[in-house]
């Protein structure tokens, strides 16, 4: 019997499974359906999910149903402007509630959705992209008619959100990210408590000022809500700001015309602890342990109306008396802490907000720190007035507080400055309308950024006035550079405060200047250890170098030496013009490789590949050096590096850089160049190429060419490089030479020889000796032909030197038979014309025509016989 019942039991239970695997199965069209329907009857926008899943073991006993990938794009006039993009909602749900009738309504009990977007923008007229709810002109039917969905909540939550409002009026930003957000209450009634927890990050920004910066907030409330009123009321809370707590008291309302904020907060307690927990952790590391003296407090409360027109009431108060704080295990304390400022709005216009820092003050030993300031109009025309005035002592700001350095800083910061603008001004240049006075100086500065890059600041001096920035002195040193500098700042204001561009002239000196030096770095992991077990190593590497877009100066530099990759360059001078990510060079000069370069031409790193474009004056330059020194010229003329003596150039050339270097993309390249070689050898034992060249090739002897005013022009692009032909003369032979090679190092060169026959072996030679000088002049010219191919390394040499050797023995043998058989004949008619013929004559006559057919036998026989090459003969005279 009991196995009976278990039987059952167990079927019962298989069925009960495979029921909650298929049931969503047969329910999933109907929830799509009613979603769908749900959405197109109140939405005006461009709705659209992935897919919709059903799924009862997710909140078992309760059913959840799921959109992935739902998004709401606006229509006009935010056409395209995404509204709301959810990666995953859930809605929970009765199973009950899957049985209904296509009429009747699902009641949704709890939401929970992951990775959301919300959008919200007021344009110049001051529509907002969030209405877009469908305008109902029909009258309102039976309120009987059931609807799609209904919401019946109990709890919802959100998970890692972001919500972005921006209006473009007041061009006022705010940014919530990393929103965390749920709640627990039961919607069904008009009235309830809810439940809430929120952490969240905030910026907020006006115009082109920034007012806060990822602010960290946190909020454990509970929400007294009166949903017919639409009024939230503060019961129990406790807020963090960073890590300042607060508490607030007071309530919110939605009506009509806007909101209605009643509300007051204050901190806890008077503890100066509330001082550090208002900056971030990152930054100030945990409060326990710390040992405080004095007080601060933060109250404030906020009433009245938030409209189109109008903000509430506020006003916020910040102060400590005498506070002082130390950090444990650090040997300093930060003492005499004074704070008196406020934030206020008196009238309800925004305009009038103002903020009194009245007075900030601490002191570190004997080192104190005093300022204050002033700002009004903060939402039309701001007003400044500020103050600074004190001495630190930068070495002691790691000893008393937890700054997160790899290295603590030295050096001695004494400022003394008052400024007086107001930003209509400083956006204009109205630099009358600006008050600035005094210096900021900074002695004994040094920083290490722990990758091996040290920098020391001897000595810095900056001065203000009305219209600009001085820099009287800047002298520092890194690695094993120095540099002093000088200059003028003409809108340090607007860079400050309106992100504008910063304007200056500057002029630099250094002895030497290693570029090395101030190329950036950054830290990636790798593992090093055993094979069992791995441990993080830092290893440094090079980050693309960008030229700062807000950068709009001249630059006046002078250096006896830079080093840069391998180079050494002497006397260093020219001009650099950095604007809008480009920097320009203009009338650059450097002496290396026993000559002078100058260049002209610029660096733009504004895309996303630098590119430069430049054009380079070679004066006096030794070849050798150059051309094998510098990896762009032995690309461009690989030949050059076998020649002795000095070039003067001029190259044209464009390509990209590497970003991380700063180095030519050789096969990016493309330009021209035009050369004159001055006093030039070859040196044919560095080459493999005219190695090869000069066995192939017996006439001519390269050690002995001179290439001296030989002028040779070249073009370059794609990574091929043509040669335009040029000649070049060795004793009385004149070759030409032209063709193209490639950055990979293939090539295909042909060299066009005009050889007189006398260099072509000793019998042609013996042969144009006994010729007159008409006769030998014909042969001062024979055409040869040398193709050389393959690569530099591994070249290929094939002449037409046997086809040359066989015109011109046939030639040759031609021209003597011909000549003697036209004496033979000559004779032998003299002979038959004579009036008597003896027999002597005609023996004679035989005789001379034998000795004939032998010496041009002799002839033919001695050029095609087969002998070792002959050796060049000796410059001719004629």
């Amino acid at each position: 019997m009991l196995k009976k019942i278990l039987k059952i039991v167990g079927i019962v239970l298989i069925v009960l499974a495979a029921s909650l695997f298929a049931i969503p199965y047969f329910f999933k069209d109907q929830i799509k359906a009613k979603i769908t329907e749900a959405i197109n009857e109140k939405v005006d926008a461009k709705v659209s999910f992935a897919d919709a899943d059903l799924s009862l073991f997710k909140n078992f006993p309760k059913a959840t149903v799921t959109l992935d990938q739902l998004l709401i794009i606006n229509k006009a006039p935010f056409e395209g402007d995404t509204l709301v993009s959810l990666g995953e909602l859930n809605l929970k749900m009765s199973i009950k509630e899957l049985f209904k009738g296509k009429d009747e309504a699902m009641q949704i009990e709890g939401i929970t959705s992951k990775n959301g977007f919300i959008n919200i923008i007021f344009n110049k007229d001051g529509i907002g992209n969030f209405d877009i709810a469908l305008k109902d002109n029909k009258p309102k039917e039976d309120d009987t008619k059931s609807k799609p969905l209904s919401l019946k909540i109990q709890k919802y939550q959100i998970e890692n959100f972001k919500f972005q409002y921006f209006d473009e009026t007041s061009q006022m930003r705010m940014v919530i990210d990393s929103l965390n957000h749920e709640g627990t209450g039961d919607f069904s009634g008009s009235k309830l408590d809810l439940d809430t927890k929120s952490t969240a990050k905030v910026s907020f920004d006006m115009g082109k000022i920034n007012y806060m910066k990822n602010v960290s907030l946190s909020l454990d409330a509970v929400l007294g809500i009166d949903l017919d009123k639409s009024k939230y009321t503060f019961k129990e809370n406790k807020a963090l700001i960073n890590q300042l707590p607060l508490e607030f008291d007071g309530f919110i309302q939605m009506v009509e015309t806007g909101q209605v904020y009643d509300l007051k907060f204050k901190t806890p307690t008077s503890s100066f602890k509330n001082f550090l927990g208002l900056i971030p952790s990152a930054y100030s590391s945990s409060l326990e342990g710390v040992k405080t003296t004095g007080d601060f407090t933060v109250k404030g409360f906020a009433k009245g109306m938030l409209t189109d027109t109008t903000i509430p009431k506020f006003s916020i108060a910040i102060a400590s008396n005498n506070g002082s704080f130390q950090y444990p295990n650090f040997p300093k304390s930060v003492q005499s802490i004074v704070i008196d400022t406020k934030i206020v709005n008196e009238t309800g216009v925004m305009n009038d907000t103002y903020v009194n820092l009245d007075k900030l003050s601490f002191r570190i030993d004997q080192d104190v720190f005093d300022a204050k300031a002033n700002i009004r109009n903060i939402s039309t025309n701001a007003l400044v007035d500020a103050a600074l005035k004190g001495t630190i002592n930068l070495a002691n700001l790691s000893k008393a507080y937890p700054v997160k350095l790899e290295k603590p800083l030295t050096g001695i910061l004494k400022a003394n400055v008052t400024t007086k603008f107001d930003m209509a001004s400083v956006e204009k240049s109205q630099y009358q309308n600006i008050n600035n006075a005094g210096t900021i100086g900074l002695t004994g500065f040094n920083y290490d950024d722990g990758n091996g890059k040290n920098m020391n600041i001897s000595n810095a001096l900056v001065q203000f006035n009305p219209s600009q920035v001085n820099l009287k002195q800047f002298n520092a040193k890194t690695g094993k550079s120095d540099i002093s500098v000088t200059g003028v700042l003409d809108n340090f204001y607007g860079f400050m405060f309106r992100k504008q561009e910063l304007k200056g002239n500057f002029n630099m000196s250094s002895n030497q200047l290693v570029v090395s030096d101030f190329m950036t770095t950054s830290t990636a992991p790798t593992t090093t250890g055993t094979t069992e077990t791995k441990a993080p190593a830092k290893t440094t590497k090079a980050e693309p170098l960008k030229i700062p877009a807000f950068l709009n100066c001249t630059l006046t530099a002078k250096a006896n030496t830079v080093l840069y990759d391998n180079l050494t360059l002497k006397a260093v001078s020219g001009k650099m013009i950095i604007k809008d990510e480009k920097a320009s060079l203009v009338d650059v000069k450097t002496s290396i490789f026993g000559g002078t370069i100058g260049a002209n031409g610029s660096v733009s790193t504004k895309g996303k590949t630098p590119v430069f474009d430049m054009n380079l004056n070679l004066n006096q330059v030794d070849i050798q050096q150059s051309f094998t020194q510098l990896e762009m010229l032995k690309k461009i003329a690989p030949l050059a590096g076998v020649v002795n003596g000095k070039i003067n150039t001029t190259i044209k050339l464009n390509g990209n850089l590497n970003a991380t270097e700063m180095t030519p993309d050789l096969n990016s390249l493309s330009g021209d160049l035009i050369g004159q070689l001055l006093s030039t050898t070859i040196n044919s034992n560095n080459s493999t190429l005219l190695k090869a060249l000069t066995s192939n090739l017996k006439f001519i002897d390269l050690s002995k060419v001179n290439l001296n005013d030989i002028k040779a022009a070249l073009t370059f692009k794609d990574g091929k490089v043509n040669v335009k032909p040029f000649d070049i003369k060795y004793q009385d032979i004149k070759a030409t030479i032209g063709g193209t090679h490639g950055f990979d190092q293939s090539m295909d060169y042909n060299i066009k020889f005009n050889v007189p026959a006398k260099y072509l072996g000793k019998e042609a030679n013996a042969f144009i000796a006994k010729m007159s000088p008409a006769d030998a002049a014909k042969f001062d010219n024979i055409p040869v032909t040398a193709l050389m191919t393959g690569n530099f390394s591994n070249p290929k040499v094939s002449t037409d030197m046997k086809t040359v050797m066989t015109n011109l023995t046939m030639q040759l043998a031609k021209q003597q038979s011909d000549k003697l058989v036209k004496k033979g004949s000559a004779e032998l008619d003299k002979l038959l014309s004579g009036s008597k013929k003896t027999e002597t004559d005609t023996t004679k006559t035989a005789t001379q025509k034998e000795d004939i057919k032998k010496k041009a036998g002799d002839l033919l026989n001695g050029l095609f016989k087969k002998k070792k090459p002959a050796e060049p003969a000796p410059a001719s005279n004629n």
